[in-house]
């Protein structure tokens, strides 16, 4: 019994480990993350309206709706004492599903839906692995 227990523990530090270096290495480089916390009222508003819009494909909706969740948890993956991913953990689940949202819906629902400053979108699409949009878009 207690070896058992103790293998399940094992596997589940090994698979939270893993997840931390995961989120390091997925993690936006530079300023940008410092960027992506301060909008972090505009992203919610764009999750928000993201998983609202019907013309997305269902899976799509599913996937903001579970990263609303997980940014609503008052428990995170990743503690606040765990320098520098301790407080971006939101901030890299809204880039990595940011990123798989728009592969799927396309840069244009992006724009659609950004509630904020054009500078805030252009971060947001840096952060999403797009580049700055141009003046006629």
């Amino acid at each position: 019994m207690w070896q058992t227990l103790t293998g399940i523990a094992t596997g589940l530090l090994l698979c939270w480990l893993l997840l931390l270096a995961t989120l390091a290495i997925a993690r936006p480089k530079g300023n940008l993350l410092t960027e992506a916390v301060r909008l972090l009222p505009d992203l919610l508003r764009l999750i928000s309206r993201l998983a609202r819009d019907r013309a997305l494909p269902r899976r799509t909706r599913w996937l903001l709706w579970i990263l609303a969740g997980y940014l609503a948890l008052p428990i995170d993956l990743v503690p606040d004492f765990i320098p520098v991913l301790g407080y971006a953990d939101d901030a890299i689940a809204v880039a990595l599903v940011l990123r798989a949202v728009i592969r799927r819906a396309g840069p244009q629902a992006l724009t659609r839906h950004w509630p904020g400053t054009d500078d805030g979108l252009n971060v947001v699409r840096r952060l999403a692995g797009l580049p700055a949009a141009s003046p006629q878009e």
